[in-house]
Protein backbone atom coordinates (compact mmCIF):
# COMPACT_ATOMS: atom_id res chain seq x y z
CA UNK A 1 0.00 0.00 0.00
CA UNK A 2 2.59 2.87 1.02
CA UNK A 3 4.28 1.88 -2.52
CA UNK A 4 1.44 2.26 -4.33
CA UNK A 5 0.89 5.58 -2.35
CA UNK A 6 4.60 6.67 -2.95
CA UNK A 7 3.88 6.30 -6.69
CA UNK A 8 1.07 7.73 -6.82
CA UNK A 9 2.22 10.61 -4.86
CA UNK A 10 5.53 11.31 -7.40
CA UNK A 11 2.68 10.91 -10.72
CA UNK A 12 0.30 13.82 -8.91
CA UNK A 13 3.56 15.79 -7.53
CA UNK A 14 5.29 15.34 -11.26
CA UNK A 15 2.37 16.31 -13.33
CA UNK A 16 0.96 19.12 -10.85
CA UNK A 17 4.70 20.71 -10.96
CA UNK A 18 4.90 20.77 -14.98
CA UNK A 19 1.64 22.33 -15.36
CA UNK A 20 1.85 25.06 -12.47
CA UNK A 21 5.68 25.20 -14.21
CA UNK A 22 3.60 26.64 -17.23
CA UNK A 23 0.81 28.23 -15.97
CA UNK A 24 3.00 30.38 -14.21
CA UNK A 25 5.27 31.31 -16.53
CA UNK A 26 2.21 32.27 -18.81
CA UNK A 27 0.76 34.31 -16.01
CA UNK A 28 3.92 36.09 -15.58
CA UNK A 29 4.78 36.73 -19.04
CA UNK A 30 1.15 38.28 -19.48
CA UNK A 31 1.62 40.52 -16.93
CA UNK A 32 5.04 41.59 -17.25
CA UNK A 33 4.09 42.93 -20.72
CA UNK A 34 1.18 43.99 -19.54
CA UNK A 35 -0.62 42.36 -22.13
CA UNK A 36 -4.54 44.04 -22.33
CA UNK A 37 -7.08 42.78 -20.96
CA UNK A 38 -5.26 38.90 -20.06
CA UNK A 39 -3.10 40.52 -17.54
CA UNK A 40 -6.18 42.03 -15.37
CA UNK A 41 -7.68 38.35 -15.74
CA UNK A 42 -3.81 36.81 -14.49
CA UNK A 43 -3.86 39.40 -11.69
CA UNK A 44 -7.01 38.73 -10.57
CA UNK A 45 -5.89 33.96 -10.81
CA UNK A 46 -2.73 34.88 -8.70
CA UNK A 47 -4.49 36.79 -6.07
CA UNK A 48 -7.61 34.80 -5.54
CA UNK A 49 -5.06 31.50 -6.10
CA UNK A 50 -2.21 32.62 -3.44
CA UNK A 51 -5.18 33.81 -0.69
CA UNK A 52 -6.87 30.43 -0.70
CA UNK A 53 -5.93 27.71 0.88
CA UNK A 54 -5.77 24.02 -1.04
CA UNK A 55 -8.24 22.51 0.81
CA UNK A 56 -10.69 24.78 0.20
CA UNK A 57 -10.05 24.72 -3.75
CA UNK A 58 -10.32 21.35 -3.37
CA UNK A 59 -13.04 21.03 -1.37
CA UNK A 60 -14.45 23.54 -3.91
CA UNK A 61 -13.89 20.93 -6.83
CA UNK A 62 -15.01 18.07 -5.29
CA UNK A 63 -17.94 19.02 -3.84
CA UNK A 64 -19.13 21.80 -5.26
CA UNK A 65 -18.81 21.46 -8.85
CA UNK A 66 -21.39 18.31 -9.37
CA UNK A 67 -23.85 20.71 -7.87
CA UNK A 68 -23.63 22.46 -11.24
CA UNK A 69 -23.42 19.40 -13.24
CA UNK A 70 -19.51 19.40 -13.10
CA UNK A 71 -17.26 16.09 -11.99
CA UNK A 72 -14.19 15.40 -11.57
CA UNK A 73 -12.24 12.31 -10.44
CA UNK A 74 -10.80 12.56 -7.26
CA UNK A 75 -7.42 12.42 -8.90
CA UNK A 76 -7.79 14.66 -11.18
CA UNK A 77 -9.52 17.34 -9.16
CA UNK A 78 -6.28 16.57 -7.16
CA UNK A 79 -4.19 18.08 -10.13
CA UNK A 80 -6.09 20.62 -11.17
CA UNK A 81 -6.00 21.86 -7.13
CA UNK A 82 -2.50 21.92 -7.38
CA UNK A 83 -1.98 23.44 -10.67
CA UNK A 84 -3.88 26.11 -9.45
CA UNK A 85 -2.22 26.64 -6.41
CA UNK A 86 0.75 26.43 -7.76
CA UNK A 87 0.66 28.31 -10.90
CA UNK A 88 -0.06 31.19 -9.01
CA UNK A 89 3.39 30.66 -6.77
CA UNK A 90 5.12 30.51 -9.66
CA UNK A 91 3.95 33.16 -11.56
CA UNK A 92 5.05 35.57 -8.57
CA UNK A 93 8.30 33.70 -8.73
CA UNK A 94 8.88 33.90 -12.39
CA UNK A 95 7.63 38.28 -12.62
CA UNK A 96 10.24 38.44 -9.92
CA UNK A 97 13.14 36.83 -12.09
CA UNK A 98 11.87 38.85 -15.13
CA UNK A 99 11.86 41.98 -12.76
CA UNK A 100 15.48 41.77 -12.36
CA UNK A 101 16.28 41.92 -16.07
CA UNK A 102 17.81 45.55 -16.32
CA UNK A 103 16.02 47.92 -18.41
CA UNK A 104 19.14 48.75 -20.14
CA UNK A 105 19.08 45.03 -21.92
CA UNK A 106 15.34 46.03 -22.88
CA UNK A 107 16.22 49.23 -23.73
CA UNK A 108 18.86 47.77 -25.92
CA UNK A 109 16.95 44.85 -27.53
CA UNK A 110 13.86 47.22 -28.37
CA UNK A 111 16.87 49.45 -30.21
CA UNK A 112 18.11 46.47 -32.51
CA UNK A 113 14.02 45.62 -33.35
CA UNK A 114 13.01 43.61 -31.58
CA UNK A 115 9.35 43.00 -31.02
CA UNK A 116 7.39 41.66 -28.20
CA UNK A 117 7.80 38.50 -28.68
CA UNK A 118 11.44 38.78 -29.62
CA UNK A 119 12.07 40.45 -25.94
CA UNK A 120 10.58 37.87 -24.49
CA UNK A 121 12.34 35.05 -25.98
CA UNK A 122 15.88 36.51 -25.91
CA UNK A 123 15.94 38.91 -23.29
CA UNK A 124 13.93 38.25 -20.71
CA UNK A 125 13.04 34.79 -20.72
CA UNK A 126 16.41 33.40 -20.86
CA UNK A 127 18.00 36.01 -18.47
CA UNK A 128 14.82 36.04 -15.92
CA UNK A 129 14.37 32.36 -15.93
CA UNK A 130 17.79 32.05 -14.25
CA UNK A 131 17.26 34.37 -11.42
CA UNK A 132 13.88 32.65 -11.08
CA UNK A 133 15.47 29.68 -10.28
CA UNK A 134 15.60 29.56 -6.84
CA UNK A 135 11.60 30.65 -5.95
CA UNK A 136 10.82 27.89 -8.71
CA UNK A 137 13.29 25.11 -6.76
CA UNK A 138 11.16 26.11 -3.16
CA UNK A 139 7.92 26.10 -4.76
CA UNK A 140 8.99 22.20 -6.35
CA UNK A 141 9.45 21.69 -2.59
CA UNK A 142 6.18 23.42 -1.67
CA UNK A 143 4.07 21.37 -3.69
CA UNK A 144 5.23 18.29 -2.88
CA UNK A 145 4.60 18.74 0.74
CA UNK A 146 0.62 19.98 -0.40
CA UNK A 147 -0.46 16.51 -1.84
CA UNK A 148 -0.36 15.53 1.85
CA UNK A 149 -3.89 17.49 1.47
CA UNK A 150 -5.34 15.26 -0.69
CA UNK A 151 -6.37 12.80 1.54
CA UNK A 152 -9.54 15.21 2.29
CA UNK A 153 -10.59 13.64 -1.08
CA UNK A 154 -9.45 10.36 -0.81
CA UNK A 155 -6.59 10.16 -3.11
CA UNK A 156 -4.47 7.42 -1.70
CA UNK A 157 -1.24 9.03 -1.21
CA UNK A 158 1.42 8.43 1.36
CA UNK A 159 -0.41 10.35 3.77
CA UNK A 160 -4.19 8.95 3.29
CA UNK A 161 -2.31 5.69 2.50
CA UNK A 162 -0.71 5.74 6.38
CA UNK A 163 -4.14 7.31 7.95
CA UNK A 164 -5.93 4.14 6.63
CA UNK A 165 -3.28 1.38 7.87
CA UNK A 166 -2.94 3.28 11.24
CA UNK A 167 -7.08 3.04 11.36
CA UNK A 168 -7.30 -1.08 10.45
CA UNK A 169 -3.96 -1.65 12.36
CA UNK A 170 -3.85 1.16 15.31
CA UNK A 171 0.18 0.95 14.90
CA UNK A 172 0.24 4.75 14.60
CA UNK A 173 4.16 5.12 15.47
CA UNK A 174 4.88 2.51 12.49
CA UNK A 175 2.97 4.04 10.21
CA UNK A 176 3.75 8.05 11.12
CA UNK A 177 7.70 6.53 10.97
CA UNK A 178 7.38 5.16 7.66
CA UNK A 179 5.06 7.88 6.47
CA UNK A 180 8.65 10.67 7.25
CA UNK A 181 10.90 8.15 5.61
CA UNK A 182 8.93 8.13 2.55
CA UNK A 183 8.56 11.78 1.71
CA UNK A 184 12.48 11.79 2.88
CA UNK A 185 13.25 9.74 -0.22
CA UNK A 186 11.65 12.01 -2.33
CA UNK A 187 12.23 15.51 -0.93
CA UNK A 188 15.96 15.06 0.13
CA UNK A 189 17.47 14.11 -3.34
CA UNK A 190 15.15 16.65 -5.11
CA UNK A 191 16.69 19.07 -2.84
CA UNK A 192 19.79 18.37 -3.42
CA UNK A 193 19.36 18.24 -7.16
CA UNK A 194 17.64 21.60 -6.68
CA UNK A 195 20.16 23.10 -5.11
CA UNK A 196 22.61 21.80 -7.43
CA UNK A 197 20.58 23.19 -10.51
CA UNK A 198 20.36 26.37 -8.54
CA UNK A 199 24.24 26.67 -8.43
CA UNK A 200 24.81 25.63 -11.90
CA UNK A 201 22.32 27.79 -13.38
CA UNK A 202 24.16 30.84 -11.21
CA UNK A 203 27.81 30.14 -12.16
CA UNK A 204 26.43 30.03 -15.91
CA UNK A 205 24.52 32.83 -15.70
CA UNK A 206 26.81 35.64 -12.94
CA UNK A 207 30.12 33.64 -12.78
CA UNK A 208 29.83 32.98 -9.51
Amino acid sequence: MFAKGFELTIWLSFIGIIGSIIVGLVCSLLQYFKVPVFHQIASVYVEVSRNTPLLIQLFFLYYAFPVFGIKFGAELCGIIGLIFLGGSYMAEGFTGGFNGVSKSQLESGKAIGLNQWQLARYVVFPQGFSLSVPAMAANIIFLIKETSIFTVIAIPELTNTALDLIGMYYRSNEYLFVLVIGYAIILIPLSIILTLLEKRVRYGSFGN
